[in-house]
């Protein structure tokens, strides 16, 4: 797959114009400055939530003890794969990204880092991620963590322009960190791995579904296939939001069901799984901004909570 070409057009001066430009700002820009630039190319905010979750995967493989320095090394490990992949996401995006209000002012498009710079870095932070984890972790959690980057690169990321079920299939690379956790503490995948995963997948749509009616003026500007892009009315986007949603609650119960977590977990993930579904329904019922950023702060707060109730969970 070729990297799509620099600038917000395809003309050969824009395309040579703007690693000029970005070159030139640089060397007038402090380093703090280039470097808050490059962190928040690496998208701290997805970054936490994969790490997170892995970090929820590795506590669902532990139920004897923590390893402390495998947990540490796998943590990294996420963090750096994450924080790459998403880098080379802003590169691969940033000719879109300068099309939407919402993102315009971001460093690619903005022209104060250069995109082969943010290529090189991102794809230092991938292969470091995978050096580290195959022999301090494990082979079987390197390779998921090198599938999740190729999967959202170049699967994912390219049919977002292409299909309205690009959300439902970027689920896969969402969700493989989660079950990387699980391959972390365990070596192998097992039943609550693939339920880490399944809890992660369903969380996904409800949460990006509902950044994407937010934003959907903005995606069609940058010619996104978002699914409240493809069908304005809503009706599909609701259908599905509430859908992952009512799966959510019965799905994050597995790890109880197959002995990977306790009952202190299973007593706080119901009602969290049902508030989240009340505000997915909510929005069925009025299809606004406001409720569908009502949604976004439910997902946001999620796994934190779900996350804490296993540490309880796993602590007592």
């Amino acid at each position: 797959m070729e990297f799509p070409p620099d600038g917000s057009s395809d003309s050969p001066v824009a395309v040579s114009a703007a690693p000029a430009a970005a070159d030139a700002q640089a060397s007038t820009r402090s380093l703090g400055a280039v470097l808050q630039d490059y962190l928040v190319l690496a998208k701290p905010e997805i970054s936490s939530v994969v790490t997170l979750s892995a970090f929820a995967g590795f506590l669902v493989g532990s139920p004897a003890g923590l390893d402390g320095g495998v947990l540490f090394w796998a943590m990294l490990g996420t963090a750096l794969c994450a924080g790459g992949v998403g880098m080379l996401n802003h590169v691969l995006e940033r000719r879109y990204d300068a099309r939407m209000k919402r993102t315009a002012a971001r460093p690619l498009p903005a022209g104060r880092v250069d995109p082969d710079a943010a290529r090189r870095v991102g794809l230092l932070l991938v292969c470091l991620a995978v050096g580290l984890l195959c022999p301090l972790v494990n082979a079987l959690t390197a390779i998921l963590a090198a599938l999740t980057a190729v999967l959202y690169l170049f699967v994912y990321t390219p049919l977002k322009r292409v299909t309205k079920w690009n959300t439902l299939i970027g689920t896969v690379p969402g969700a493989l960190p989660a079950l990387g956790g699980y391959t972390a503490a365990t070596g192998h995948l097992g039943t609550g791995g693939w339920a880490m995963f399944g809890i992660l997948a369903c969380w996904q749509m409800p949460h990006f579904l509902s950044l994407a009616w937010m934003y959907r003026k903005d995606y069609e500007r940058g010619d996104y296939a978002m699914l409240p892009v493809v069908e304005p009315e809503g009706d599909s986007t609701a259908a599905q939001m509430i859908g992952f949603a009512a799966l959510l609650v019965p799905v994050s119960v597995l790890p109880v069901l197959t002995g990977a977590a306790g009952w202190i977990y299973g007593v706080g993930v119901v009602p969290l799984g049902l508030w989240f579904l009340w505000t997915t329904i909510t929005f069925n019922g009025e299809r606004t901004g406001q409720k569908a950023k009502r949604v976004l702060k439910a997902s946001v707060l999620y796994i934190p909570v779900l996350v804490a109730l296993l540490l309880v969970d796993w602590f007592i």
